[in-house]
Parts: C-alpha cells; structure tokens; sequence
C-alpha cells in the first residue's frame, strides 16, 4: 500500500508525529473512542464520523472532484467536492471547511449543515470498508480552485444532466449517491429550483 497523507501520520501542534486518529461513534453519532484511520476501515469496519462537502457555484453546478491516484481507499474515482474525517474532538463543520481549503485551495462561503446519514459501503477493489456516519455540509465556491495534486486528480462543475451522463460512464466513490441524495433537500434549497437538483 502507498504511503499517502491519508496512511501517513501527520504532525501535531507541538511538532511530534502521530497516526491519525478517527472519532468512533454509535448509531446515534454519540461519541464512544478513536481508532486509527486504517483501521476503522478494515473489514466489517467500524462506525465512525465523517463529513461530506458539496459546492455550488452561481450557476448552480456542483463541484465535483476525482480522487488523486495515490490515495489509499477508492484511488482515481469520481465523487463530491470534499470528504474527510474530523480529528477527534473537532467539529465536523470545522473539519469540513478545514478540509475544503487543504485539498481545493478554498474556503467555502455559506456552509451550512444539510444533515446526517449512516451507511456500510464495502469498496471491492481496496476491500476497504466505509462505516460512516457521515455529517452533510452545502455552500458556494466563489474563487478559483487550486487542488493539491496530492489529494485531487481533477475537478469538473456539472449541472444535473452533466452528472447524470458521466456517472453512467465514469467510476465514481460507493458513498457518493448515498450523501447526495441525502443532501438534496438542502441543495434545492441553496440553488433554488431553476438549478433542476
């Protein structure tokens, strides 16, 4: 397995190195200890937090991003602007806009919660599994994007239409339609119904 920032450790504020570490959860999202990243997602996995971003700009299109090659679960595939895990103890709406910023260069303007939702996708190609309870975040991008190639291999802003056309023919993440249509009530809302979400 490739060594990535994912599977790397990273530095703490007093400049130690330390594995990363994910807050696990129970089917309420209460908090009930950690696990370490690869860990929590071997087979069956283990619930944990999680957040999913999706960024619209003024037309209405959403931003989607193709995971970088190097990336250690689900490696080259299509799938929302962002996603990640919170450190344990930090807010999933901090951890999402922290993580928007590190991956895409942006800081979202107008997040705002769009809910919660619990899944089990098993990855067959990493035979990775995500046990997520996974916290939704909607709001605009309002300046250029400038991915770090490290994180994103490509990003795209699609309509629905667009979406519908290359989800038929390209791979995208095993969550993705899951956190989408999740997410769609507060889509609609932040885009309005000319957008067709």
């Amino acid at each position: 397995m490739p060594i990535t920032p994912a599977t790397a450790t990273h530095r703490s504020p007093n400049g130690t190195a330390e594995a990363i570490l994910l807050e696990l959860v129970d089917e309420d999202g209460t908090t009930i200890g950690t696990a370490e990243k690869l860990a929590a997602h071997q087979p069956p996995g283990q619930l944990h937090r999680a957040f999913s971003v999706f960024l619209f700009d003024e037309r209405g299109r959403l931003l989607l991003q193709q995971r970088a090659l190097g990336k250690y679960h689900s490696p080259g595939v299509w799938s929302n602007t962002c996603c990640g895990h919170p450190y344990p103890g930090e807010a999933p709406f901090a951890a999402a806009a922290r993580r928007t910023y590190e991956e895409l260069g942006i800081s979202p303007s107008l997040l705002a919660e769009a809910g919660t939702v619990r899944y089990n996708h098993p990855d067959p190609d990493s035979g990775l599994v995500e046990q997520e309870y996974n916290h939704l975040f909607v709001g605009l991008v309002q300046s250029p994007v400038r991915p770090d190639p490290e994180e994103v291999g490509a990003t795209a802003f699609v309509t629905p239409a667009e979406l519908a056309e290359r989800h038929a023919k390209d791979p995208f993440s095993s969550w993705f339609m899951t956190v989408l249509d999740a997410a769609r009530p507060a889509v609609r809302e932040l885009t309005g119904p000319s957008a067709g979400w």
